[in-house]
């Protein structure tokens, strides 16, 4: 399913359409995680062109293939039946292989051919040939990795990341600040995701749990099938995580194997899974679900599939709990609100910014300038008092005196709040997230 809507991706289109555009050969690899948008990008950048497009599959690709492409280059009828042969006569067009590591699966010599006809039919041509993958761990290894033989072939390479929160507005242009990071909670900025949710929010999921049809059973094991064959482990350290279990010891007792390292390397490749570190540095760091799907799914949908099926576990049990999950939901939101902010030359500077803890005690995002500038941000996913502001503020100088930097600015983000006026503080509420 395209999504309908096209938000934001300026930057990628503009290098899509530029790329398509030259008088010369070009081999460009889009990839990214499942439901990200990636097919969607390169269609909007052939709008009103002519091009070959071909989904691959796990087998029978090359006669697939010779069908699809007659469409648009009817004499390939003619062609043997050989990738060689196929190019031969497809040059000069635009050719779009979607699902790339699909033909990688089939034929495991596939890279070392394509490289063949790049270098001795399209390199002097203007074909434009672009590779499309899911497969993180495939795109990296196969295609983009300087081991692969297309190594140093490639004209360029996009690799799509999803929506950004504030462009939630464009999809559900009536919904409050709030649903919008309930949205989020549940999304993330994946596009399938943001599609297929109505507002208002709590209604549409609670009938989405009661469908039989709904793809919310299965989503979880498709997406962990498409790069894993086995998925039984990977799923159990997901949902250790997203249950609050961070640390490895933790995790590791959790799943109940007595190592779990290659796991969490697999997850850590393909962006499932992120390990965070003190900004200052040190050996030892958490564990966190980096999508908010992936995150949701394990934490409200997978422990609770029998009850889901009986009717029994509705979107108001999610309910109950949800505002305890939004808190490191919005903990992004905020982190992506206060570097956007530095970007723009609103506060000031910083060379390198993230979660903060040491011996107990623990800071939401930090961002330090040598020992120049020090930001230091405390977020709260609730609608704090005059009271609660003064309290969190005296908390953060508190633990901030572990930072010899010159300049110290305290930064609070909230829900909601009264305005503040502070010389060496500021207090931005998620109105303030979303106006910016």
């Amino acid at each position: 399913m395209l999504v309908a809507k096209f938000v934001d991706r300026e930057e990628e289109l503009s290098a899509l359409k530029k790329a398509l555009e030259s008088n010369r050969f070009e081999l460009i690899v889009v990839y990214g995680r499942r439901r990200v948008g990636k097919t969607r990008l390169v269609l909007e950048a052939l709008k009103n062109k002519e091009y070959v497009y071909y989904l691959a599959v796990e087998k029978g690709n090359l006669e697939r293939f010779k069908k699809t492409a007659a469409k648009v280059s009817s004499e390939i009828k003619y062609a043997k039946e050989d990738w060689e042969s196929f190019f031969y006569f497809l040059k000069n067009k635009i050719i779009v292989i979607d699902e790339f590591p699909n033909l990688i699966k089939e034929d495991k010599t596939i890279i070392s051919l394509f490289q063949k006809i790049v270098d001795e039919n399209l390199l002097n041509t203007k074909t434009k040939l672009i590779l499309i993958g899911s497969s993180i761990s495939m795109m990296k290894e196969k295609v983009l990795s300087y081991k692969s033989p297309l190594y140093g072939r490639r004209t360029g390479q996009i690799k799509l990341k999803p929506l950004k929160f504030k462009y939630l507005k464009e999809f559900f242009p009536s919904a409050s600040p709030q649903e919008l990071v309930e949205i989020y909670g549940f999304t993330g900025g994946t596009p399938y995701y943001l599609e297929k949710i109505k507002t208002p929010f709590w209604s549409w999921l609670d009938e989405e749990l009661k469908d039989p049809k709904s793809f919310l059973k299965e989503e979880g094991d498709f997406l962990l099938r498409y790069e894993f064959e086995e998925i039984g482990t990977y799923k159990r350290i997901l949902e250790a995580i997203a249950s609050g279990k961070t640390k490895l010891g933790e995790i590791k007792s959790f799943v109940g194997k007595p190592s779990i390292t290659e796991y969490i390397k697999n997850l850590i490749e393909i962006e499932l899974i992120e390990h965070i570190k003190p900004v200052t540095g040190g050996k030892r760091g958490i564990y966190q679900i980096a999508d908010n799907f992936t995150r949701f799914w394990f934490r409200y949908i997978y422990p609770n599939l029998s009850e889901i099926e009986l009717g029994i576990f509705t979107a108001q049990d999610i309910k109950q709990d949800y505002n305890n999950y939004l808190g490191e939901v919005f903990e992004k939101i905020a982190l992506e609100f206060i570097a956007e902010e530095i970007a723009r030359g609103k506060l000031p500077k910083v060379t390198k910014i993230g979660k903060w803890w040491y011996k107990g005690e623990e800071i939401d995002i930090v961002g330090l300038n040598g020992r120049r500038t020090g930001i230091f941000v405390e977020v709260k996913w609730s609608d704090l008092s005059r009271r609660d502001i003064a309290r969190i503020y005296e908390s953060l100088v508190g633990k901030a005196r572990y930072f010899k930097t010159e300049s110290k600015l305290y930064i609070i983000v909230c829900r909601n709040a009264p305005f503040i006026e502070e010389e060496n503080l500021k207090v931005y509420t998620l109105d303030d997230i979303l106006q910016a």
